[in-house]
């Protein structure tokens, strides 16, 4: 029987962890043959060359496609978006994939879309139907409509995702494979595991408390960024006697404004308790996501991972407005003194209990069952 074969496209750090296990899950199933191209800034080593991380996991891409342009502004952002069709249209074109697989909401998802689309491939998408800030909202929703099949991550996302009228036979709600991670893992945290990182700052010392901080740019307020990841800088400064970790940001339009704050703030703060990363394996941040007294920031991982961790969490300004989210996350406004305010609570309140939200961890497996058991089409309702 010839196999299906399914192209995932891996195009930044976090990409790689939401879809880790779906690609174990592809490359294991006796029905399906994984196309894996690595592409965008998981490439460039400033973002954390996360293409290191995917080889020594034994995951080898058919395909390595650069498509970012240097920048990080708005033009920027759109001129790659283009560039990533361009080169992922010669891609697809070169392996034939009987679907691709797109994941969220992110600049580079949409190029995966829009070139599978017009070439009549089918398209898969992962973590449709949610809802956010940001311009993530109106990309995740277009991607919706563009997509063949919908692999949501709660329940209300797949009652989101039909009402947009996609065929509810074809929406599914098997959790988030980024949970897989987590629940696969030995997440205890020490010196030795976390040494290879290296990172710059005061040096830290895992098993001692820390506060772990990723605040990204967001895209409708850009230009805002220096300030707005400056006063979490600020707040954190004022929590005492806590270690910090502070990881780069994604490359988004406005990432070197977040990225000037964090390096402005380094170099007058020397000594004062921070400790600066570019990035870590799935695994390894899943570590750090576990044991961390509290996340300040905007990642998305601070609400859907957390939540099934317990981890405090603390969403700083609007890029994750709307979202599901536990009990385990607080929102606080871009001012140094209502984030303070909110961390210090958290560290007050401690670990919460489980949140199993968006999954208990099996997805992967049960997204990859799914792809061999369909009928995979082009053909969408018309109603």
């Amino acid at each position: 029987m010839k196999k299906k074969n399914i192209c995932i496209i891996v195009a930044s750090r976090a990409n790689y962890g939401r879809i880790k296990f779906l690609m174990k899950a592809i490359k294991e199933h006796e029905e399906l043959e994984l196309q894996l191209i690595v592409s965008a800034s998981a490439l460039l080593y400033r973002f954390g060359k996360a293409i290191d991380i995917i080889s020594e996991d034994g995951f080898e891409p058919l395909l390595k496609l650069h498509y970012i342009i240097e920048g990080e502004t708005l033009t920027t952002q759109a001129k790659s978006t283009g560039m990533g069709i361009i080169e992922l249209s010669t891609a697809f074109e070169h392996l034939k994939p009987d679907a691709v697989v797109t994941v969220a909401d992110r600049f580079e998802t949409m190029a995966t879309a829009i070139a599978a689309t017009y070439m009549n491939i089918p398209l898969v998408h992962v973590q449709g139907g949610e809802i956010s800030g940001n311009i993530d909202d109106r990309v995740r929703h277009a991607i919706t409509k563009l997509a063949d099949i919908h692999f949501a991550s709660t329940e209300e996302s797949r009652n989101r995702v039909i009402s947009m009228g996609e065929d509810p036979n074809i929406v599914f709600n098997y959790g988030c494979p980024s949970i897989d991670v987590l629940a696969h893992s030995d997440l205890s945290i020490n010196n030795e595991t976390m040494a290879k990182y290296g990172g710059t700052g005061t040096s830290i010392d895992w098993s001692k408390p820390f506060l772990l901080m990723l605040q990204h740019p967001v895209t409708t307020s850009y230009g805002e960024g220096m300030q707005q990841a400056g006063e979490t800088l600020r707040a954190l400064e004022r929590i005492d006697d806590v270690q910090k970790v502070v990881l780069w940001p994604n490359v988004d339009a406005g990432t070197d404004d977040v990225a000037k704050a964090i390096r402005v703030f380094r170099e007058k703060n020397r000594g004062k308790n921070f400790h600066y990363f570019r990035n870590f394996s799935p695994e390894d941040y899943a570590r750090v996501l576990k044991n961390a007294v509290c996340c300040i920031g905007n990642s998305s991982s601070f609400i859907r991972e957390c939540s099934f961790l317990g981890t405090p969490t603390v969403i700083v300004g609007d890029r994750q407005a709307g979202r599901e989210h536990g009990k385990n996350t607080v929102f606080a406004n871009y001012d140094r003194a209502d984030i303070e305010k909110k961390i210090s609570e958290q560290i007050s309140v401690g670990r919460y209990e489980p949140d199993y939200l968006f999954g208990t961890g099996n997805a992967g497996v049960r997204i990859a069952d799914e792809l061999a058991r369909l009928n995979i089409s082009i053909k969408k309702r018309s109603d």
